[in-house]
């Protein structure tokens, strides 16, 4: 027994060594693209190591290229059309630690032309933000697309949302306060939720009275997870992962309670941005870039097996983490390297919320998305 024990966990430990760092490779079933609009997949996005630059990545697709940290193509028109995507992913000795596949659906780019739809978009201080609503505003005015209506109580004009900084999906499920805006001009209630029968209650059908003259919206997108799961430790993370989609089970299950025919899509996270920097800048040491680059990666997975691949549900998985340069487009600040010396250098001043550049490739993401939905009408 002592022999076996033994020879079990050299097989374990030799596994291990053969996957650096415990290398773990998410690739989305499909990346959803539309000609004119650059597609992306950042390799450091897509698998769960502290240092991809110390592996090689192969990508094997009959269009786009490969570059140092990234796969990118911009389709044409006429390449409208599935295209397959294999990667494969090797240690510095080229020995293959991990390996998958995933297609690029490009989607016609007159999709949904000329049709009116309406679109509740749901999230946190991203969504509330405004700018990836903005961009996807104005990508669906160019011609070739639908006429888009945002609904919400948050924004004005044209950019309207359910987007409130600091939100979780129990907030949205459970938050009940004697005023739907505080004194301080917060929100102070979840605003699916009604008094029903004396006490509050999930009721999206009031919902749409308010917001869309009594009818579901066409599509629902949700963006949520980072403030359910950030602070997790990797003792808690199932906990919290799970938590987390307990309750955005309990939401998308009102939505399609009252409006089955709804094209719903699940956001991924995005992951921080590339450097401790970023994290030390807005908390300190309360929590480390690459614990939470973990609970995202855990979020993305989990996601995708809760609600991936379920389209005849009207259920979708946006894979907009493949598609974020979280090098790049994220805010930076020059500052001097420390306090004896003149030279200033660039630091990531904020680990969670993009640049304008991030944001716009999240309404990217998001466009491509939602032409894809409209092309299944």
């Amino acid at each position: 027994m002592r022999l076996i024990c033994l020879l079990l966990t050299l097989a374990l430990c030799s596994a291990l060594r053969a996957q650096p760092g415990g290398v773990r490779l998410l690739l989305p079933p499909e990346i959803p693209a539309v000609p004119g609009r650059e597609v992306n997949l950042y390799f450091d996005n897509v698998v769960l190591h502290p240092r991809s630059d110390l592996l090689l990545f192969d990508v094997d697709c009959p269009r786009g290229m490969q570059q140092q940290e990234r796969f990118v193509w911009t389709p044409k028109p006429e390449d409208v059309g599935v295209f397959g995507l294999a990667l494969r992913v090797h240690d510095l000795n080229d020995k293959l630690v991990a390996e998958g596949k995933t297609k690029i659906h490009v989607y016609a780019p007159d999709a949904g032309a000329g049709k009116a739809v309406t679109a509740l978009i749901v999230g946190d201080s991203l969504t509330a933000a405004m700018v990836y609503t903005d961009e996807l505003v104005k990508l669906m005015a160019t011609p070739g697309n639908p006429q888009l209506t945002l609904i919400g109580n948050n924004g004005t004009g044209a950019l309207r949302n359910e987007g409130y900084g600091g939100w979780t999906a129990q907030r949205f499920v459970t938050l009940w306060g004697p005023d739907a805006i505080t004194p301080e001009g917060r929100r102070g209630r979840s605003p699916f939720l009604f008094e029903v029968g004396g006490k509050p209650a999930l009721d999206f059908q009031k919902y749409c009275d308010v917001q869309n003259a009594g009818k579901g919206p066409d599509v629902i997108t949700i963006l949520l997870g980072c403030n359910d799961t950030f602070n997790a430790r990797e003792s808690a993370l199932e906990a919290a992962v799970d938590d987390f989609l307990r309750h955005l089970d309990t939401l998308i299950a009102e939505f399609h309670r009252i409006s089955p025919d709804t094209k719903i899509g699940v956001i991924t996270l995005l992951p921080p941005a590339s450097s401790q920097d970023s994290s030390g800048a807005v908390v300190g040491c309360a929590q480390t870039r690459w614990q939470y680059r973990r609970n995202v990666h855990r979020v993305i997975e989990k996601t995708t097996e809760r609600y991936g691949e379920r389209e005849g549900e009207n259920l979708f998985v946006v894979p907009a983490y493949v598609n974020f340069d979280s090098v790049h487009n994220v805010p930076t600040v020059e500052v001097p390297a420390n306090a004896r010396n003149d030279v200033k250098i660039i630091r990531q001043n904020n680990d969670v919320h993009p640049a304008a550049s991030g944001y716009r490739q999240l309404a990217d993401s998001l466009y491509c998305w939602m032409k894809g939905t409209l092309s299944r009408q």
